[in-house]
């Protein structure tokens, strides 16, 4: 599955606007022959938004939601990206994946909140493992801070999610994330992962960029440099399966040594 990744952090403050640069990444995912378009963590609104996260956040079922089904269904390719995610008086840092037919197939929400800015505006999600199947493949999704720890990934890994989706929103110094961590990731647990950044300056966050899909081999297929671009890649199925059989990493665990991790 060719999966496009957009690094971009869209028009901070206006959904109407980051729907509008969506739809247009849409068209030029689906022409390169896209099935998959994944776009950053908070993308619908912007993440340093401060007190306007809780005023343009949506239930999952929302307007924007509706907008981005009607997207995905005219250009015929499924999306994911991070929004505020709604529920009463309760904010999550989501991500939700919508099929290429417009059908919602999964929400995410963040597990593990990074810093003061996050914990001041959003409440953790309680579910580590979220999957769709889509074209053959489980898709997993994450957001940014959870992949560093091993445990949520090993978690994916052991659910037998194929392609982790993670939104970011990941800022300077932390560029060693994009760069060494996530491929490793993807090695040790035998999958692909999709690690999708914002860029440039956003309040008092400096966003890397350096967006990357990375294989089970620990190879970075695509990687994004330091500006707005969309990138792209294949997932292959074939290559997964061969490589899950000669990594022994899954197979050669003892779960039973691992008991004093929790």
């Amino acid at each position: 599955m060719r999966t496009a990744l957009l690094q971009s952090s869209g028009r901070p403050g206006s959904v109407v606007e980051n729907l509008k640069v969506l739809d247009e990444a849409a068209g030029r995912a689906a022409a390169a022959g896209a099935g998959l378009l994944i776009a950053p963590e908070m993308f619908l609104t912007g993440y340093a938004i401060g007190e306007a996260i809780a005023r343009l956040a949506e239930p999952a079922d929302g307007d924007s939601a509706d907008a981005i089904a009607d997207i995905a269904s005219r250009h015929g390719l499924a999306i994911a990206y991070g929004y505020p995610e709604r529920n009463g008086e309760t904010v999550f840092n989501a991500a939700q994946l919508i099929c290429a037919d417009g059908t919602r197939l999964a929400n995410y929400r963040k597990t593990h909140l990074f810093g003061g800015f996050e914990r001041d505006h959003f409440t953790p999600g309680d579910q580590p493992v979220v999957q769709a199947e889509l074209d053959g493949l489980r898709i997993g999704l994450m957001i940014c801070y959870d992949v560093e720890f091993p445990e949520n990934v090993r978690a994916h890994a052991l659910a037998g999610t194929d392609l982790l989706v993670v939104p970011t929103a990941q800022m300077h110094p932390f560029q060693f994330v994009a760069e060494s961590l996530v491929p490793v990731r993807a090695f040790e647990n035998q999958m692909y992962i999709a690690y999708v950044n914002r860029v440039g300056e956003e309040g008092e966050f400096e966003f890397v960029g350096l967006s990357t899909l990375a294989g089970p081999d620990g190879v970075a297929r695509a990687r994004a440099a330091r500006i707005e671009e969309i990138v792209l890649a294949d997932v292959d199925p074939a290559h997964l399966a061969a490589s899950r059989e000669a990594n022994p990493y899954l197979k050669d665990r003892r779960p039973g040594l691992y008991g004093s991790l929790v």
